[in-house]
């Protein structure tokens, strides 16, 4: 904890509400708040749990890879902009078996200045480090580019890539210090062009080269740098960009024509394939591009 002069007389004793040791010593205590230190020391006792940082994790992949992660064993850092949703994704990941003060929430918007710094800020604060960041969070607008303003096109870029970009920095220090992972969340909407989501797949390409080049840079760091690239996934991303129950049932019909395995995706295989690259059984892969598109990818443009 530091060194300390020979003629300073002092003792240490620890306050178990707070967490906190006190220190007194020439008739003065002074508090020094050391929460990540103590349990960073309770962790090893217990035999130390990788830590990871999970966006949209209130919904969706995210959602999934949550629970998935919870099931492993990871301390989790889980955000989102819903606190209700949150919530639930919290009563999930203690049912599968993580215990509820190995889990820590920060509610807010990602593309908020302040809510990437929040995020890190209080992961360490918790934990003490970050081996894993799982960037999922993600939104997708439908609309021609004749028909969509460019209003529409920096919120998309705000929150698939400038927001992803900026919580990646202000994770990578710490990353780096674990010889951790990244682990971002494309889509196979990044390498194959589809109509009227085309500021969607503008993003999602950003995002494939973002991880290449961000792979080579911190490859002499010994951090690993990946992309899951699902194709069409069950979950709310379509609906909460305008498709209805009967459009969306249609789409999700038609989907089983467009994929060679016949049929759309589910969030818990793309959360499966998230883990596997965040993790150890994936140490010599980096700057990848996974793709979990049921063969989306191959039937294009079919």
């Amino acid at each position: 904890l530091g060194v300390l002069p020979s003629s300073v007389e002092f003792c240490c004793f620890f306050d178990y509400q707070s967490l906190s040791p006190r220190f007194v010593g020439d008739s003065q205590l002074r508090i020094a708040p050391l929460h990540s230190l103590i349990r960073s020391i309770a962790s090893s006792a217990k035999g130390r749990m990788p830590v990871a940082v999970i966006t949209g994790a209130s919904s969706g992949i995210g959602r999934a890879t949550s629970i998935l992660f919870a099931q492993k064993k990871y301390q989790l850092s889980l955000t989102g902009r819903n606190e209700t949703a949150l919530a639930e994704v919290v009563d999930r990941c203690v049912e599968a078996g993580l215990a509820k003060e190995d889990i820590t929430v920060t509610a807010g918007d990602l593309s908020a200045s302040t809510t990437c710094d929040n995020i890190v800020r209080n992961t360490l604060s918790r934990f003490g480090r970050i081996d894993s960041l799982v960037n999922a969070a993600g939104i997708l607008t439908a609309g021609a580019v004749l028909d969509s303003p460019l209003e529409q096109y920096d919120r998309v870029f705000d929150t698939n890539v400038r927001s992803l970009v900026q919580l990646t920095r202000a994770a990578l220090p710490h990353i780096i210090t674990a010889k951790g992972t990244v682990v971002n969340v494309s889509s196979i909407n990044g390498p194959c062009p589809f109509p009227n989501v085309t500021y969607y797949c503008m993003s999602k390409s950003a995002v494939d080269q973002f991880t290449k080049c961000l792979a080579l840079e911190m490859a002499p760091h010994g951090v690993r740098v990946n992309a899951v690239c699902p194709g069409v996934t069950v979950t709310n991303l379509h609906k909460r960009a305008g498709q209805d129950e009967a459009t969306y049932a249609a789409f999700l019909e038609k989907s089983k024509t467009t994929h060679a395995l016949g049929r759309p995706g589910e969030a818990d295989e793309v959360a499966k394939a998230i883990l596997f690259l965040a993790g150890p059984d994936s140490t010599f892969t980096t700057g990848d591009l996974l793709r979990v598109d049921g063969g989306r990818g191959i039937m294009h443009p079919r």
